[in-house]
């Protein structure tokens, strides 16, 4: 993060993302403040906390993905959440508190990534080991018969993946059980807790010596590392380079000041987000978080209910706000073509796998914008989704027919396709003009 200056960040977030410049410049500085933050003494970085951002705009229109890449590109602790999901304390559904767990979750899981590809290659040299050692003990060779170095040639053979698909017979750990208490569903988090107390059991497995080895990693590498610093760690990343997005946070505004049936309950989950974003602290299977670092970026359509609709002490957490626009016609074109994983391309490589050679001519690209930006003026705004939607409408036909058993077809959209394809939906605009 160090080398990345907030006009960095934003050239990395318009590789996926087009438009929308003032949210991405608002997460630049918060992301870049958060390295400022960790370069001043503790006194005073325990006084500097995050300035957690507000977005207000229509569905797809990119609120979720520049919070996603901004985490994705520091590689920091993510989790996106949806205000609705969550009840008051006292209702049945799940705890705020539990996306503080989730962040945790996400950490310690991210942590201990790293650490298993730091021995990796240890891992891997024993694991190759066990597998030779298991080879050469079920060997059906006659001791007479075995070159004096047949072990070490054996070995060779399994590095080399010459193996690779033999079937061999190993012990394996068992997977523990879930918990059920008393009819309900069963919880992971209690199956890890108790899976502590309840002895390992071993089961015999036949399995080829690629799944084999893939196993034989995972374990020895849970060996190598200290798991009690890979957790500490977590928490640790989690507090102080965690970000929560939490969708939908309209939804659980009061709308013209009522507070009658569920607006009492949506009020409820507000307050009870509200010490999460002040500043507290949880306990969690992994030790205990303080929520105080954490950045939390809310975001909502705001269509029906105002950002003034929610409760003043949650606005007041959330200095920074901006506003997303709509997409244009222009802007349906560079999201067609621009991005890294533009949907046209991710298109033309499906389609090259059944040896279709799909390509897009620039006056069919303008035509599918063109219908986009209508479509979603006189339909539901979806933003960028309503992409896919023609999309796969205009491309059903070619995808349907694709079989991959003949030589490699050429497909060229152009204008005249699009038009010819999606005649309905153009129709349809055509008509309503005329239509008061």
């Amino acid at each position: 993060m160090e080398q990345l200056t907030p006009k960095q960040i934003v050239t990395e977030l318009d590789k996926y993302i087009i438009g929308q410049d003032k949210a991405k410049r608002a997460v630049a500085v918060a992301l870049r403040n958060r390295y400022r933050r960790s370069k001043l003494s503790e006194e005073l970085r325990e006084e500097i906390t995050p300035k957690n951002i507000l977005m207000q705009g229509p569905t797809g229109v990119g609120k979720t993905e520049i919070a996603r890449r901004l985490a994705k590109l520091v590689k920091a602790p993510f989790v996106k959440v949806e205000a609705t999901k969550y009840t008051e304390v006292g209702y049945v559904g799940r705890d705020v508190e539990s996306m503080i767990r989730d962040l945790v979750e996400t950490a310690v899981r991210l942590v201990k990534e790293e650490k298993f590809e730091e021995v990796k290659n240890q891992a891997n040299d024993i694991a190759n080991r066990k597998i030779a050692d298991i080879m050469y003990s079920k060997s059906k060779l006659v001791k007479s018969e075995e070159p004096t170095n047949y072990k070490e040639i054996l070995l060779k053979e399994v590095i080399d993946g010459k193996h690779d698909e033999d079937i061999i017979e190993m012990e394996m750990l068992e997977a523990p059980k879930s918990i059920e208490i008393m009819g309900a569903a069963p919880d992971a988090n209690l199956t890890e807790m108790f899976s502590g107390f309840l002895p390992k059991r071993k089961k015999l497995r036949k399995l080829s010596v690629k799944n084999a080895r893939k196993n034989i990693i995972a374990e020895e590498s849970s060996k190598l590392i200290d798991m009690d610093a890979v957790n500490e760690e977590g928490i640790a990343r989690a507090e102080q380079e965690g970000i929560i997005f939490i969708d939908e946070i309209d939804k659980i505004a009061i709308s013209n000041g009522k507070g009658n049936g569920p607006d009492v309950s949506r009020e409820g989950v507000q307050r009870d987000i509200l010490p999460f974003v002040e500043g507290c602290t949880v306990s969690t299977k992994y030790g205990t978080i303080r929520t105080d670092y954490i950045l939390f970026i809310a975001a909502g359509a705001f269509h029906i209910a105002k950002v003034e609709d929610l409760i003043p002490e949650l606005q007041g957490r959330f200095p920074i706000r901006v506003e997303l626009k709509n997409l244009t016609k222009d802007d349906f074109l560079k999201i067609l073509t621009q991005p890294k994983n533009a949907i046209t391309k991710q298109h033309i490589e499906l389609l090259k796998i059944d040896n279709i050679n799909l390509s897009f001519e620039k006056d069919a690209l303008v035509e599918i914008a063109r219908i986009a930006e209508l479509e979603n003026e006189s339909k539901e705004n979806i933003g960028a989704r309503r992409l896919y939607t023609i999309l796969e409408a205009l491309l059903e036909e070619v995808s349907f027919e694709a079989s991959g058993q003949h030589p490699m077809t050429e497909v060229v959209v152009n204008k005249d396709f699009v038009i010819r394809v999606l005649a309905p939906t153009i129709k349809e605009h055509d008509l309503s003009k005329y239509i008061i």
